[in-house]
């Protein structure tokens, strides 16, 4: 059988995929920009014959009926392992629960915590290429993982979709059925720095020199780094989200991964979500490969290369060097994702460095985010054993090996100039630091 009879064979109308779903079923999701649109959007036109279906997400981009409506309590509960704003929006409401994780572990993770059990993995991928095989597209998180585990697997062939290399490239075997539905694709745009955000990347950038390897996110901040960097030369990627910040880069002439010691010349990463220049250059290089979060993000992978620069993003840090940047006090917000992988791999690099930049203050400066203690109830995202460098817009402070005391002192040399006084004063208070030092 020829691939093309093989691929018609498979392909199914959108109601006759999700007319597979059954209730008490479990099924895994495409992440982020991997959702299948189309299934999911199907999915709520059927809830009404459904009961107890569990779905697992990560970053869903969109505001899908099917975890915002209330008339699907009893109907669909969502197992997500990093919340976005439509998560955030329905929490309270109780449809939705966090699954803690660990990215390099979280496909293998949640299949062991229900004793490998998956009903249906619904995901994207390409249109077959002249040899018959599909690519995944926009990440491999823990999608192979679950292609490999659910009992049935049905993909959303999408022609808007970029073609990329690694581990996303898959035979049509893997596939039970496809479905075609060409939905755009979402376009996340990285915000505009501010002045904040120039002088925290302004910090960062003094850790970067030529020939590191660099793993970037999202947001103002990540950006204005990318800027500050894009006269550096030879740089390297290997970073868990390819953003527009990296495109840039490339583009700039500072990447070339010529001295990468893993990898070299290949711009690494597990998924990837942007605008659609980013899209079209992933679509039209050769070096972009996107492997498995369980590759990409495990510490030791990362570990290989050398001088590797992990750059993430707080809410807050205390003067035990603990950072939480995955919710505001009991209220979750994110997730751990891939921070404390990339922090920990970062710092067994050869000459590499884990930096973890926040703004000084919240809500409009009227809170420090460098604080005594964390908030009641705070995730702790990197324990204070795994702490490296903290950067603020007024400078950065190394903790690594510092006792207490001294990280404290040196977290309130960046901490907002209001608040470091009533730093010092309630450590003491609360005898986390106490008022007499004999050094």
């Amino acid at each position: 059988m020829s691939w093309q009879e093989e691929y018609h064979r498979k392909l199914i109308s959108m109601p006759e995929a999700v007319g597979m779903v059954q209730s008490g079923m479990t099924l895994s999701i495409g992440i982020a920009a991997s959702e299948p649109v189309g299934m999911l959007e199907e999915l709520a036109r059927q809830a009404d014959r459904l009961e107890n279906v569990t779905t697992w997400t990560c970053l869903p981009m969109r505001a899908y009926d099917i975890f915002m409506k209330p008339e699907m309590e009893g109907r669909i509960f969502n197992e997500n392992w990093f919340y976005g704003a439509p998560d955030r929006a329905v929490h309270s409401e109780g449809r939705v629960s966090y699954t803690p994780n660990n990215l390099h572990k979280a496909g293998i993770d949640k299949l062991i915590g229900h004793n490998g059990r998956l009903d249906m993995m619904l995901g994207v991928c390409t249109p077959p290429n002249e040899e018959g095989m599909i690519s995944l597209s926009m990440g491999a998180v823990a999608e192979r993982e679950m292609i490999d585990s659910a009992d049935k697997v049905i993909l959303e062939v999408n022609r808007n979709l970029p073609w990329t290399d690694g581990d996303v490239v898959i035979p049509m075997a893997l596939v039970d059925h496809f479905v075609e539905f060409d939905s755009p694709l979402v376009q996340v745009s990285s915000a505009t720095p501010n002045e904040i955000d120039e002088l925290i990347g302004h910090h960062v950038s003094d850790f970067i020199d030529d020939g590191c390897t660099v793993q970037l996110g999202i947001g103002g901040m990540p950006t204005a780094v990318a800027d500050f960097i894009s006269d550096r030369k030879h740089l390297g990627i290997h970073s868990e989200l390819l953003v527009d910040g990296v495109y840039k880069l490339c583009a700039s002439g500072a990447v070339d991964g010529s001295r990468k010691t893993l990898l070299p010349g290949k711009i690494v990463a597990t998924f990837a979500f942007g605008t659609q220049p980013l899209y079209d250059f992933m679509n039209e290089s050769d070096d972009v490969l996107l492997m498995k979060g369980s590759y990409v993000n495990n510490p030791y992978v990362i570990a290989q290369n050398y001088r590797m620069i992990s750059i993430n993003t707080a809410i807050q840090v205390d003067i035990m060097g603990q950072v939480c940047s995955q919710s505001i006090g009991t209220r979750h917000f994110s997730g751990t994702g891939g921070q404390l992988d990339t922090h920990r791999g970062a710092q067994m690099s050869e000459g590499g460095k884990g930096i973890i930049a926040l703004r000084s203050t919240a809500k409009n400066g009227t809170i420090s985010t460098i604080v005594p203690t964390l908030a009641p109830g705070a995730g702790v995202t990197v324990p204070s054993q795994d702490v490296d460098t903290i950067v603020t817009e007024y400078g950065s402070a190394q903790l690594r090996g510092l006792s207490v005391n001294k990280r404290m002192e040196a977290l309130i040399r960046i901490a907002h100039p209001d608040f470091r006084e009533s730093i010092r004063e309630e450590a003491h208070r609360l005898g986390i630091v106490p008022d007499k030092q004999f050094f």
